[in-house]
């Protein structure tokens, strides 16, 4: 599935808006039973690690759940954290759940030996020619 931050996919349009999907991850403030900080108080090397872990998850339930819904594609995707309480906070991660598909590719006026690559940007246009008179 994509999953972008942009509010459309390049190459694609999208078909079908099937609404917003989130995932979410709630984690202990207690450092230590986290992984965060050692016991001996310094912070724990593998802290970024969990961190991405952490975040993964709540994008795997958020594309679960968009797959569930029939698409094929997250655009404008975000990531939201608040502090529940004293003892717990969450990660969100946000996003429209849409269904896309490629880009047609387009035909040139020239016929098929000018055809447009395959990921349906068009070419570069050509330059007009400035009168030197």
């Amino acid at each position: 599935m994509l999953v972008v931050t942009t509010d459309w996919v390049p190459g694609y349009d999208i078909r079908d808006v099937l609404g917003e999907v989130h995932g979410i991850t709630a984690r202990s403030r207690n450092v230590y039973n986290e992984g965060i900080k050692l016991l001996s108080g310094g912070s724990n090397p593998r802290m970024s690690t969990a961190l991405s872990r952490w975040r993964d998850e709540a994008v795997a339930q958020m594309t679960q759940r968009a797959f569930v819904r029939g698409a094929n594609a997250i655009v404008c995707m975000r990531f939201d954290h608040r502090d529940l309480s004293t003892h717990w906070s969450e990660i969100c991660a946000y996003g429209t759940a849409v269904f896309v598909v490629p880009t047609p590719v387009r035909q040139a006026v020239a016929g098929p030996a000018s055809r447009v690559p395959a990921r349906g940007w068009a070419p570069a246009p050509t330059p007009t020619p400035i009168p030197t008179d």
